[in-house]
């Protein structure tokens, strides 16, 4: 299994932080051919199910999730969010926790994942491929820009 974590320290309160993470079509607006469709109805909570198919047409994969646990941040205590990867070619799991810190939050996502047909062998470049991937998604969904319709 491959393990990677990133930490993205904001100027955003911690409940507005999860907000934006907790986002989860918005997820995949930030990862490149990706789409995210929520397969529950209702706010956020254990047993939310999405899957996130990445690929182009026919050409592409399904990673089904689960939230498996769900405490949105409350006061001066931490959120965690941790999601269940269950799919034929995905596996494995997100934690996703929200603290206070400062004026701002600190979120650390860590995620450990095995890509079917992937060997061992390449489980570091994997982890080096994750952290930047879900840095970039990070970086996007803690940092939105408005939408005026306008290109710049």
């Amino acid at each position: 299994m491959s393990r990677f974590r990133v930490v993205r320290a904001v100027p955003l309160a911690p409940v507005e932080a999860w907000r934006l993470l907790t986002d989860w079509p918005a997820h995949g607006r930030q990862v490149p051919l990706t789409r995210t469709t929520v397969l529950t109805s209702g706010p956020g909570r254990a047993g939310t199910r999405f899957t996130a198919r990445t690929g182009i047409g026919r050409l592409g994969f399904d990673d089904p999730m689960e939230v498996v646990r769900w405490e949105p941040p409350l006061g001066d205590r931490p959120g965690v969010c941790r999601l269940e990867k269950r799919g034929r070619v995905v596996r494995g799991w997100a934690l996703i926790e929200v603290a206070p810190e400062g004026a701002g939050a600190r979120v650390v996502w860590t995620e450990e994942l095995t890509v079917r047909g992937v060997p061992r062998l390449f489980d570091g470049v994997l982890a080096r491929a994750g952290r930047v991937v879900f840095g970039r998604a990070l970086d996007g969904l803690l940092n939105p820009r408005p939408s005026n319709g306008l290109s710049h």
